[in-house]
């Protein structure tokens, strides 16, 4: 019976078939132990001389650091095993012996591995991280599924900037200028208006050469948007669905954070309500802490850390000066010098995971907006057009992907999030 790794607690007692590679290898003499890896996890494969004939241990002999085989065997529970199950092997059947596999159990260079992070990826923490990973990826479909949310993909090709900003990929679409897109967001804004409740889940690119252990340059956003949503009830989604995310890779990844060492004692803390500070305090704290800062500035990493070390949760940093927030967010009625938006700052120094803001709906206002910041009206038609027709109060975020795995994952640089990382100087492989 074949079955995989993942599945051979429901076989305890039965011979099954594993298709597998090779981690590692010991032998004391007349016993071998196999490592075996399939992706769905790892198992201690037993190959007893004196119980296999010639040619199994012949094959077990031969096999190197990620051979690929089939093996037969009999599982059996071993509390002493990290998955708490064995397999007894009966048979080996090589499907190719590995020669001078490029990564060791010696230390490499971070340049080595990111050369070959095609295999890289097969180690044991880097699968740990994937695993966790996917866990996100299934934790924020499940959360807005249940919640009256409908998935909608905006373009990846667009003819303009979402935010003013000159980051952006340029390319040619047939005899017009394209870029790659920045964030779905005013996409999200426009399908709010059809369906209610949207998110969008997808690739973004942002053409900074910045070299910092936050930043990629093609990195993953999911942006929720929902119409007749204040600024106050956006924040509550957002502590909902981080807290969601979190609680869903602790039941579901106990295996993957042990195998990344991860403290988890400090996300059993991320649940319920987080603290909020607006600007104007995190100034003053800064100030106060012998930081070099003028308000209207914006926070950089340093900034960030500080604010974010004074709490075991995220914390919300509110209400931030107009001129340095994006053209569509709403100021505050009591003091337009202050938008209605809030970032979400995750603990332990890992920054920024969420941007959002109540968005502006007032016709005149965006108007004004859009000649404040010399946006073309041409290319934006479509947007002033979700004034015009209908508008309403609206609000929404997006949350990066990548950061969020670092976060949680407890990791020192972004790279490791996601598979095939596009860094500055880096398009390979």
């Amino acid at each position: 019976m074949k079955c995989t790794i993942g599945e051979v607690k429901h076989h305890v007692g039965e011979t099954v078939t594993i298709g597998c590679w090779l981690n590692k290898k010991r032998s004391s003499g007349k016993i071998q132990f196999l490592q075996l890896r399939d992706g769905s996890g790892y198992i201690q494969g037993v190959v007893v001389k004196s119980d296999v004939n010639e040619e199994v241990w012949e094959a077990a002999s031969k096999l190197t650091q990620e051979s690929s085989l089939y093996v037969t065997g009999s599982v059996k529970e071993d509390t002493r095993s990290k998955g708490g199950y064995e397999l007894d092997v009966q048979g080996v059947e090589i499907i190719q012996i590995t020669e001078e596999y490029p990564i060791t159990p010696k230390e490499h260079g971070v340049d080595f591995l990111m050369d070959n992070r095609h295999l890289w990826i097969r180690s044991p923490r880097q699968r740990a991280v994937l695993v966790i990973r996917a866990q996100i990826i299934q934790a924020v479909q499940q959360f807005f599924n249940e919640r009256g949310f409908h998935l909608v993909d905006p373009p990846i090709l667009t003819p303009s900037s979402c935010e003013g900003t000159t980051n952006l990929f340029h390319t040619k679409y047939f005899d017009e200028d394209a870029f790659l897109t920045q964030s779905g967001q005013l996409y999200m804004e426009a399908a709010a208006m059809a369906l209610g409740k949207v998110y969008s889940f997808g690739p973004t690119f942002r053409a900074e050469k910045s070299k910092t252990r936050r930043h990629l340059i093609e990195f993953w956003m999911i942006e929720p948007e929902m119409a007749f949503v204040n600024h106050e009830e956006n924040l509550e989604v957002q502590e909902q669905f981080v807290s969601h995310i979190v609680q869903t890779v602790l039941t579901n990844c106990r295996a993957e954070l042990e195998t990344l060492e991860r403290d988890t004692s400090k996300l059993e803390k991320i649940k319920g309500s987080f603290p909020r500070i607006t600007y104007d305090d995190a100034v003053k704290f800064l100030k106060a802490n012998g930081h070099e800062f003028e308000w209207g500035e914006d926070f950089g990493a340093p900034h960030e850390t500080a604010i974010a070390e004074q709490y075991e949760t995220p914390v919300f940093i509110t209400h931030w000066p107009t001129e340095i927030k994006a053209f569509y967010m709403k100021p505050d009625p009591s003091r337009p010098e202050v938008v209605l938006c809030a970032d979400m700052i995750a603990p332990e120094g890992y920054g920024e995971i969420i941007g959002g803001s109540q968005r502006i709906d007032d016709p005149e206002l965006m108007e004004q907006r859009f000649q404040e910041h010399e946006l073309s009206k041409e290319a934006y038609q479509w947007y002033l057009d979700l004034r015009k027709y209908g508008t309403v109060p609206h609000s929404g975020f997006g949350l990066g992907l990548e950061r969020t795995v670092a976060w949680i994952c407890g990791l020192d640089h972004v790279r490791e999030t996601i598979p095939f990382p596009r860094l500055l100087y880096r398009l390979y492989p």
